[in-house]
């Protein structure tokens, strides 16, 4: 999963980058409104979550949720705000915001909301993926292959998952750079393919089908 932080309080924004990283999301930071703005709608297809901050220099989060909303960006959106006031957070709610928290806050509710947020899928979306002998629950974060269970870090997780929910198609490796990783990976980074051959290693050991193969020059495939 990945989540774009508009905030411009350099503090809060490492700490939440830092927390959120820990957990397996991939975390891009926007320091100003106008350019968080920008981001999230040129690459709507690319984020999972939306953080934004109420008050940012050039535009606030209300205007950017408002904005980006008219816009046709369907990307969930939870704003970070200050002010308690029930009519200000019904106004967040509707102009497009999918959640509030108000500061402070501890960052046990804030992945609280963030998971709530996430479990609101565009389309229904399974939570147990099948793909031949192996079945990834996302739920309980478990990968098992022909009832065996293969411990996987949280990136070759989210690797197997992507693979997953696109079975039998060929996904380049800029794909999964932008899917699971943040924009600080340059495009040329072997990154992906350190991960996916240990992916294929662990998978590969529970069971007799190779089912994540190389496309020679493009990227690679999961056999379903």
């Amino acid at each position: 999963m990945r989540i774009l932080i508009v905030e411009d309080e350099q503090k809060l924004a490492t700490v939440l980058s830092h927390g959120l990283v820990s957990k397996g999301y991939a975390v891009d930071i926007v320091n100003d409104g106008k350019k968080g703005l920008s981001r999230l709608s040129l690459h709507r297809d690319d984020y999972d979550l939306a953080i934004l901050d109420l008050g940012l220099p050039s535009m606030g989060g209300l205007e950017i949720c408002k904005t980006a909303r008219e816009w046709g960006v369907t990307t969930p959106i939870l704003i970070l705000t200050a002010e308690k006031e029930t009519e200000r957070k019904v106004e967040l709610l509707m102009n497009g915001a999918d959640d509030y928290l108000v500061k402070p806050f501890s960052f046990a509710e804030l992945l609280a909301r963030i998971h709530a947020l996430l479990r609101r899928p565009k389309a229904t979306v399974a939570k147990v993926l099948e793909a031949h002998d192996i079945t990834l629950d996302t739920a309980e974060r478990k990968v098992l292959r022909d009832g065996v269970e293969i411990p996987l870090t949280l990136k070759e997780f989210g690797l197997l998952e992507y693979f997953m929910r696109n079975p039998n198609k060929v996904i380049n490796r800029e794909d999964l750079l932008t899917h699971l990783w943040d924009f600080n990976y340059a495009s040329f980074s072997n990154v992906v393919d350190v991960h996916v051959k240990n992916l294929r290693h662990k998978l590969d050991s529970g069971g007799t089908l190779n089912m994540l193969e190389t496309v020679r020059g493009i990227g690679y495939r999961l056999r379903a």
